[in-house]
């Protein structure tokens, strides 16, 4: 790896060179850059990802890598649609933008202002919970609340999930602190639905894709299982990576439904970094504009910062930003001194990456249909740090490396909790007495039943969560869910009542490596009618 000083040393040289050679060191990707990105992919196991890179407004490249499907021959191709899961948020900010800039919305209205039915567990936050709170992660709802609610696909329609907010219990005080969550995006997309007159896919496709010129993007999560030109979904399951189902519910279409490819995205963050203003419809017509440059500062602006934690991993110290925080549908940080607009994207088998650098007018994308942030990560680097003149840094390995230390201490945990787990212990009751209906304030509904000797645990509004009930230790139990793709497992514990009957169910998710929108541990069931 070059050191610092040697960067430094070459910078004079690119500045000063001939107009030609600047032309040309701009307007083309890194040296080696396609080759660099197939072993990415060969590193993470990552069939197919597809990479967009503007600068100064025009498009330096949008090329596809690798295969649409593991085991055929289709390639991914500039035009190849992936699922960019929560870089659709960025759109749903916009949209609002949009009707502030027509006057049909304020930023600091509170919502009931437009939503008089909204409600949230806290009268107090209900009153004041403002249009550009929708947007920023700080109601005090914790990290992925609620997301049960449409994650797996559930039986609610998006009026039913808003209107069971007001169930859900704060994890902080209001506006105190950040956590992620994709609920409100959806109540936001009421919100455009009301103020607008269209459902939030009919915006988002005639008033922000089509003047955009995103011309193949779609804006339903079922669009991932529609053909086409689409990337086939994978992740790794049982130690494999294989082609896994969609996530087709559009329940949650305005927090990541939009199906985008890399040239489409290219477009995308031109528009954004010229503050809105789009490319004219002919030589010599009247400019155009998406949003105003005001709308660029009130979407880029931080309104919840994100406190800077953690360790820095050795080699990749340059990672820890100075400060953090969430704007409105973007992340804002620094990178080697520059401020950085940054959203990631997850869905199962996608997972995706915007970076953009404003003052450079640089934008990278990455799209993938396998679920490694290490390959988006180590792709995306190489290119920001070329255009800005930083050290050549080997970002696949050193990521390839913390991706080993990572799954080796996940290793050691499963280790640790099986070694502390006591094997020998059984039930408090027999099994049948666990068995009955439960109910979640929020949730709803939740049946363990007893079969061929095993309780099962079904989900009232979920299909996929159905699972086996495998003892644990003393009253807990690992829920084996049946669909393997999930890789959601979760701890059920029972708590007894004096005399001998059950008081309340709780769960909690059995590995760090679950992802947070199974928040099981949100949950608080209790016995139907007094006892199962």
């Amino acid at each position: 790896m070059p050191r610092l000083h040697i960067g430094l040393f070459i910078l004079p040289l690119i500045v000063a060179a001939p107009l030609g050679a600047q032309t040309a060191a701009v307007n083309a990707p890194p040296a080696g850059f396609d080759a660099y990105v197939e072993r990415v992919l060969k590193i993470f196991d990552v069939p197919g990802a597809a990479v967009g890179i503007v600068k100064d407004g025009k498009v330096i490249l949008a090329r596809g890598y690798g295969v649409r499907t593991l085991g055929k021959p289709d390639r991914v191709d500039s035009l190849t649609r992936f699922g960019i899961a929560s870089n659709t948020k960025a759109f749903t900010a916009t949209a609002i933008a949009m009707l502030v800039e027509a006057g049909k919305l304020e930023w600091d209205a509170p919502v009931i202002k437009y939503l008089p039915d909204f409600a949230m567990y806290d009268p107090f936050v209900t009153r004041e919970l403002s249009v550009r709170d929708l947007l920023v992660h700080r109601s005090g709802l914790g990290l992925g609340a609620g997301d049960l609610l449409w994650w797996p696909a559930s039986t609610y329609t998006r009026s039913e999930i808003a209107q069971r907010l007001r169930y859900i219990k704060p994890a902080t005080s209001f506006r105190s602190a950040y956590a992620y969550d994709n609920v409100l995006y959806l109540v936001a997309g009421q919100l455009i639905e009301r103020m607008s007159g269209q459902s939030w896919e009919d915006f988002v496709r005639t008033r922000i894709l089509q003047p955009v010129g995103m011309t193949g993007s779609t804006v339903r999560h079922a669009d991932a299982g529609a053909g086409g030109n689409v990337a086939s979904t994978h992740a790794e399951v049982g130690g494999k990576v294989r082609v896994i189902a969609p996530m087709t519910s559009d329940n949650t279409n305005p927090a990541g439904g939009i199906n985008a490819s890399a040239t489409d995205m290219a477009k995308w963050m031109i528009v954004q970094m010229d503050s809105g203003r789009l490319s004219p419809a002919s030589s010599g017509a009247e400019e155009r504009r998406l949003f105003t440059p005001a709308s660029t500062r009130q979407l880029w602006a931080i309104v919840t910062p994100i406190p800077v934690r953690g360790r820095t991993t050795p080699g990749l110290e340059h990672l820890r930003p100075n400060l953090s925080g969430y704007a409105l549908g973007f992340g804002v940080a620094d990178y080697r001194g520059r401020l950085r607009l940054q959203h990631s994207g997850g869905l199962p088998g996608y997972v995706s990456l915007v970076t953009m650098i404003p003052s450079q007018k640089l934008g990278v994308v990455v799209l993938t249909n396998q679920e490694s942030s290490e390959a988006f990560d180590a792709i995306t680097l190489r290119a920001i740090d070329f255009y800005l003149g930083a050290p050549d840094i080997d970002y696949a390995a050193r990521f390839a490396a913390l991706r080993d230390s990572g799954n080796a201490q996940l290793a050691r945990q499963s280790t640790a909790a099986n070694a502390a787990r006591d094997s020998t212990s059984g039930p408090s009751l027999p099994l049948a007495k666990y068995t009955g209906s439960y109910e979640d304030a929020w949730y709803g509904d939740v049946a363990l039943s007893l079969e061929n000797g095993t309780l099962v645990m079904r989900f009232g509004h979920t299909p996929q969560l159905v699972g086996d009930l495998v003892h644990w230790q003393h009253d807990s139990f690992l829920v084996r869910w049946r669909d393997r793709e999930l890789r959601a497992d979760a701890y059920a514990t029972f708590s007894l009542n004096p005399n001998g009957t059950i008081d309340v169910l709780k769960m909690a998710p059995a590995s760090p490596d679950v992802d947070f929108s199974f928040d099981f541990q949100d949950l608080l069931l209790r016995p139907k009618s007094g006892k199962p």
